[in-house]
């Protein structure tokens, strides 16, 4: 019987003291009213006394096809060049999109100077802080891969949109910069190899002219020792190695002193021996084709804007009864805390 009788008599002891408490807490409802409305006040005079934020957001997709053609000038079909492709465009511009230099050549040139005097004597690296809190690039996700989008936080509505154009048009401009200077700068190279090409053929036809001169100069003398003014007629058939002989090795002589002393006064006076070398005038095309190019940056893009950028007309901070509803929250439960460190110091005061 007495193991019974305990649980139940612990069990309305318990709820004996819950109803105590609870009695407690209601004799001091109108100091957890007081502590709640307070908390509810100042969260109120906050959520409607700050200043509004406003957010701005431009999306940007990867360039059109047409938009990148101008980069492929010179390039199509070219030996040792391959065109751009779109993603070749847009990786660059999405790299400069989440770099660090152009984030900061934008705080320099449009954040700073956007600010009073007394703003700009404080340190640098907390406004860069309070900058970088105010402007995100947000990464794509897997439903829309190639879609970044940039978020820009400002109390001006006004300055939000004109700031986040303003990055973009700063981004696309670096961009476009890289992407010129990178495929100009290919094509310099491509035209400075043929003009090499060409030169170092131009070297090699005149040093094989000095030969030939050298050559016919010697073979001039042989014939003038021996007298033959003329050739000798020949009866027969020669094979292609008598020929050569005759015509260019050791038995040049035998063409005769007048042939050989025409031949030298032929070759003394050539201008140029451009009509000569084999494979000249299709490295003239190719280099005309790389050196007389010029890209035009009006006819190019590197990304696809989507969509036109709205002018926020809501703010996004503060949230108002957002607010309201935790100052309550946070009103109440401070309220009842501070009975309950009132009820238990009031306890302990009647037992001693």
């Amino acid at each position: 019987m007495t193991n019974d009788i305990s649980p139940r008599r612990t069990l309305r002891d318990d709820e004996t003291d819950l109803v105590e408490l609870l009695l407690s807490l209601w004799t001091q409802k109108w100091l957890i009213i007081l502590v709640t409305l307070t908390i509810t006040a100042g969260a109120a005079l906050y959520a409607f006394l700050s200043k509004p934020v406003y957010e701005a957001r431009i999306s940007v997709l990867p360039p059109s096809l047409s938009n990148i053609a101008g980069f492929n000038l010179g390039r199509s079909g070219a030996r040792g060049l391959v065109p751009f492709s779109v993603s070749d465009v847009y990786a660059v511009f999405t790299r400069n999109l989440q770099a660090e230099e152009v984030r900061r050549q934008f705080f320099r040139e449009v954040y700073l100077p956007s600010l009073d005097a007394e703003q700009r004597s404080r340190s640098l690296d907390r406004l860069y802080m309070e900058f970088s809190g105010s402007l995100s690039v947000k990464a794509p996700d897997k439903n829309q891969p190639d879609r970044y989008v940039i978020v820009v936080e400002r109390h001006d509505p006004g300055q939000a949109a004109d700031w986040a154009k303003r990055y973009i048009d700063l981004t696309a401009r670096q961009s476009l910069g890289e992407m010129l200077k990178n495929a100009q700068s290919e094509l310099s190279v491509q035209a400075g190899n043929i003009e090499r090409q060409i030169k170092s053929q131009r070297d090699t036809a005149k040093a094989r002219r000095a030969d030939r001169i050298t050559q016919l100069q010697e073979a001039l003398k042989v014939a003038e020792e021996v007298g033959l003014e003329k050739p000798p007629l020949i009866t027969g058939r020669s094979n292609d190695s008598e020929l050569a002989a005759f015509m260019g090795g050791s038995l040049m002589y035998m063409r005769g002193a007048k042939a050989l002393r025409a031949e030298l006064q032929v070759l003394k006076s050539r201008e140029s021996d451009d009509p000569f070398i084999s494979d000249l005038r299709n490295l003239q095309e190719q280099y005309e084709l790389y050196a007389g190019v010029s890209l035009d940056p009006e006819g190019v893009a590197v990304f696809r804007q989507d969509g036109k950028i709205e002018l926020p007309d809501a703010p996004i901070k503060p949230k108002k009864a957002l607010i309201l509803a935790l100052g309550v929250v946070l009103g109440g439960m401070l309220g009842l805390f501070i009975a309950l460190i009132r009820l238990m110091i009031k306890k302990r005061l009647a037992t001693t």
